[in-house]
């Protein structure tokens, strides 16, 4: 199925703004951070979307020869990419995924870990199995062209922009929203990828049937 460049610009930014929910990290962000002076924060912040988006155009651009080293199809990986995202979806919608992440923040927080920006902000909140599974597959919906990658590469970019937008100003938002609308945004979004995953499988089983 051939999409179109604009079609394929707003289908990655959905995906990768639902899958990585800047918003929805503030907690978690504030958890691990909210003692440090604004200055360091904002230090974090910045590194942690560095080594995000690092990692996520990685999977971008190397994904595709990843999967093929390792002979798995790629409606193998459509159909598993998606029964992943589904699971995600499914934590987000019921509440678990906030209560994960809180966990993973107080682990971070007991262990002392010196690089916070790596664990557990960069990994595995921002830039995790989900993330990830979603730029491969973005990826291969490019179909190789040079236009939907850079577009790609450009959401990626973006995103990541947006949480450190969101981070530097997660004192006020975390005010603002509150637990409850930001429990309510979690869930609301969860059903948005709920149904982008479910396309994911059924793209898979065309192609594998298709093949």
């Amino acid at each position: 199925m051939c999409i179109m460049p604009v079609e394929f610009l707003i289908s990655a930014l959905v995906t990768l703004l639902v899958v990585v929910d800047p918003v929805g990290l503030v907690p978690s962000f504030w958890g691990v951070t909210h003692a440090l002076p604004v200055r360091a924060r904002r230090g974090v912040a910045l590194r942690a979307c560095l080594i995000a988006a690092t990692i996520l155009a990685g999977s971008a651009l190397a994904g595709d020869r990843l999967l093929h080293t390792l002979s798995i199809t790629m409606p193998a990986f459509r159909i598993a990419g998606g029964l992943l995202l589904f699971s995600i979806a499914s934590e987000m919608v019921f509440g678990v995924r906030i209560e994960r992440q809180s966990r993973q923040t107080e682990e971070a927080i007991e262990e002392h870990v010196r690089n916070i920006a790596a664990f557990p902000l960069a990994i595995p909140l921002m830039a995790g199995p989900g993330a990830i599974t979603a730029t491969v597959l973005l990826a291969d919906r490019s179909n190789g062209d040079s236009v939907r990658m850079a577009m790609l590469l450009a959401v990626i970019a973006v995103v990541l922009a947006i949480c450190f937008a969101v981070f530097s100003l997660a004192a006020q938002i975390a005010g603002f929203l509150g637990t409850t609308a930001t429990i309510v945004l979690s869930r609301l979004l969860g059903v948005l990828l709920v149904a982008l995953a479910v396309q994911y499988v059924i793209d898979g089983v065309r192609a594998a049937l298709a093949g």
